[in-house]
């Protein structure tokens, strides 16, 4: 396993290195490119710019987005055209990621990431809300459930990171999370990742993440890549993360909101088992698991993960009215 590891290592920063470094891409270039006329820009008082997106049903119960770890507020557009005629649906971009701006010496972290929802969610005046998060987008959402479990009305999980599964038959797939977390998890790779050109690996990745291949086009690519080439974003990166996160058995059991859990049974990023633990843990949760998804449902089968919310949204005890 071990000559394995190494084996994919090498590959990949072969690949990496025969492509070359990667420069930079100035902010303005890329809003140019990917920011919408939905897209809106708010200063927190920790000095992040957040790139957010406030769509759907203005007087609507507010649904919170949380994208995963090098993803950002766009992966969750189809559910935004699913919910939006029922719902206030707010997406963000979380420090070092998307169109959010960080402050020279900002440390990427789960509390931080609670901080700018907290903060974004209070600017906005939004009530009581559901929160829905995916992969560290999910922890960063449980972990706010526990700070805040007044902010919130529900909270849904999908894909999301937690505790280690406990029993054999929620191990990882055989072939291993994407290559680029096991890269992330050697000091030289890390070395390697903070100057070379980031796109050898993001094709790939995304394949293992998506499942149906087909999803992953040219332009969704050319997101992935541009975007982690943001002034400053890989350096940042890299100091905060190793891999996926775990987190313990105890802490998930605090969670006292109505909660969804929502994992794919191919998921390669992180296992299903994890998805059945916090499934497990959180009192109350409740738990599907979907055989032919991977990493990222709300993008691959859209239609039926967001009718799942919805009727997970519609179960929950009425929203009070604004300001009330």
């Amino acid at each position: 396993m071990a000559r394995k590891t190494l084996a994919v290592l090498a590959a990949a920063l072969l690949a990496a290195t025969l492509a070359g470094c990667a420069r930079d891409i100035p902010y303005e270039t890329l809003k140019a490119k990917y920011a919408s006329p939905a897209s809106k820009f708010t200063t927190l008082s920790n000095g992040v710019t957040v790139h957010y997106r406030d769509q759907g049903r203005p007087d609507g119960p507010p649904v919170v987005l949380v994208h995963g770890f090098a993803a950002n507020l766009d992966t969750w557009e189809p559910w935004v055209g699913r919910l939006g005629d029922t719902y206030r649906v707010v997406t963000l971009d979380l420090p070092a990621h998307g169109l959010t701006v960080t402050p020279p010496g900002y440390e990427m972290s789960t509390q931080g990431q609670v901080e700018v929802i907290d903060e974004l969610t209070r600017q906005l005046g939004l009530p009581p809300f559901v929160l829905a998060g995916n992969s560290m987008g999910g922890g960063a959402s449980w972990n706010y459930a526990l700070a805040h479990p007044d902010r919130l009305r529900g909270l849904v999980l999908v894909a999301s990171v937690g505790p280690r599964p406990r029993s054999e038959d929620s191990a990882p797939p055989r072939e291993g999370p994407p290559a680029v977390f096991r890269i992330m998890g050697n000091p030289v790779g890390r070395a390697a990742l903070r100057s070379l050109n980031p796109r050898p690996l993001a094709e790939p990745g995304l394949k293992k993440a998506y499942v149906d291949e087909s999803l992953v086009t040219p332009a969704l690519v050319d997101r992935y890549v541009d975007l982690a080439l943001a002034p400053g974003r890989r350096e940042m990166v890299l100091a905060g993360r190793r891999g996926p996160p775990s987190a313990s058995a105890d802490a998930v059991k605090g969670v006292s909101v109505p909660t969804l859990v929502m994992h794919g049974e191919k998921d390669a990023v992180v296992p299903v088992g994890v998805g059945q633990e916090l499934g497990r843990l959180i009192p109350g949760a409740r738990l599907i698991i979907y055989p032919d998804a991977g990493h990222v449902p709300m993008e691959q089968i859209p239609d039926r993960s967001a009718a799942d919310v919805r009727a997970f949204i519609e179960s929950l005890p009425a929203a009070k009215p604004a300001g009330k």
